[in-house]
């Protein structure tokens, strides 16, 4: 599904840092750097452009480059470096632009860069022209002609240094460069500042999201496991949930659902469905179309009918094996794997999601399977890409899964998340997946 954007990142801590002062000294260095830029034509308009490069990403690792790349681009260095600073004031992370590999400091090292953690920024340093030389710069730098470097700061607190080094036209760097790189780093502040709450949000929805999941039972006859993974987008919190429960026939039954929309609002819809269909499938029982049915009634009554798909499939035991009756609404069929190597989704008339029309009939389907065989219920961010149809996605999927037929489970699921084509590495939406594995008759 398609889910709109929600609201901006926020901050999960209890208390915020209080807002940066703008000191007098402050204020007079902003007005010499604008009254600098204005006077040359276009740099005011490459500045801006600059700042919205760096300030459109959220994922800090990407900001962090992305400052540094842009710093370069902005004054046409050929060098630059983002040394992040620890709570000792010592180099934690470099960030590096136009080294070569020999060149670049590591990690977690000080590297060249150590002499420049100091306050004294912005430092400018500048060697004869066309003569290359360390004077005057850190023991062990880079030998460049000329070294511009700035501070970052976030909020009230010194974040990092900012520098670039020899200008591709072989120039001295200059009051105006000092200025740009200067102005850069301001907003360089704030998007990394985002960056970090952004990250913190993130890691608190999701353990929310997680937390509200159920882990799975221990079943005789069945091996089961279930993944859920958050988008790579903000907000990383939606509707997708999967479900497991043992029937008063002792019949397990699994369901997987999607609310349409993302954010907290689909996460509430979400456990509120969930939560109904848990009693309604253990008052019910069986057929699962009934049960969707009877949902889909209640969700009207007391809800206006959220939209919501969903799926609900029986195990029960049959011979050697286990018969599967299931019923969809919306939802994507179960997508089978036997132990011959084979995967398939199966093939049914899944209808409508719920709260288009309660009164609407739901078919049953049954499917017989043998004793190694593997269902997969899954939502559609697995298979679903804005790229492309979601049948090659589904047919992707399965391909996966009949090269993991004969893997141990965990080893199925998770390979499905990895190599999904859908995916490579950004999920543009929730995936919940809930997997069973017929191993002998209970």
């Amino acid at each position: 599904m398609t889910h709109p954007p929600e609201d901006a990142p926020r901050d999960d801590q209890t208390h915020l840092p209080p807002p940066p002062k703008l000191t007098d000294e402050h204020l007079d260095r902003l007005e010499r750097g604008l009254r600098q830029v204005a006077r040359v034509p276009g740099r005011a308009e490459e500045l801006l452009d600059a700042v919205l490069e760096v300030s459109k990403e959220l994922q800090l690792d990407v900001v962090l480059r992305k400052i540094t790349e842009t710093a370069r681009d902005l004054l046409r260095a050929r060098y630059g470096g983002l040394g992040v600073l620890s709570d000792t004031g010592r180099f934690c992370k470099v960030i590096t632009s136009g080294f070569v590999a020999a060149d670049e400091p590591g990690a977690g090292e000080a590297g060249p860069l150590s002499g420049l953690c100091h306050e004294g920024l912005p430092l400018s340093v500048e060697t004869a022209s066309g003569q290359a030389s360390s004077a005057g710069l850190p023991p062990g730098h880079l030998r460049t002609s000329s070294l511009l470097a700035v501070a970052i700061r976030v909020r009230d607190k010194l974040y990092g240094h900012l520098y670039l080094g020899s200008k591709t036209t072989g120039e001295a760097f200059t009051t105006e460069d000092e200025n740009l790189l200067t102005a850069l780093a301001g907003a360089a502040g704030v998007a990394i500042e985002n960056a970090r709450l952004y990250q913190q949000v993130r890691q608190a929805t999701e353990e929310f999201q997680r937390g509200i999941l159920p882990e799975m039972p221990r079943l005789e006859g069945l091996e089961l496991q279930a993944r859920y993974q958050p988008s790579t987008e903000a907000p990383r919190i939606g509707g997708d949930w999967y479900d497991l429960i043992r029937l008063p026939d002792r019949v397990p039954c699994l369901m997987v659902g999607d609310v349409m929309g993302h954010g907290i609002a689909a996460a509430t819809v979400m456990s509120q469905i969930s939560n109904m269909l848990r009693v309604i499938a253990f008052d019910e029982q069986e057929p699962p179309s009934r049960i969707l049915n009877r949902l889909d009634t209640v969700l009207h009554e007391l809800h206006g009918g959220p939209m919501a798909t969903v799926i609900i499939a029986r195990l029960e035991p049959d011979g050697d094996g286990r018969r599967l009756q299931w019923a969809s609404a919306g939802h994507l069929p179960p997508l089978i794997v036997t132990p011959d190597g084979q995967a398939r989704y199966l093939a049914a008339d899944i209808g409508l999601p719920l709260g288009v029309d309660p009164e609407l009939p739901r078919d049953n389907y049954e499917e017989e399977l043998h004793p190694g065989s593997t269902v997969v219920l899954h939502t559609d961010g697995l298979v679903e890409h804005r790229a492309r149809p979601i049948d090659e996605g589904m047919d992707q999927a399965a391909g996966v899964a009949a090269t993991l037929a004969t893997t141990p489970l965990a080893e199925l699921c998770d390979g499905l998340l990895v190599h999904s084509e859908a995916t490579k590495g950004a999920f543009h939406d929730d995936v919940a997946l809930l997997a069973a594995r017929v191993t002998s008759a209970p």
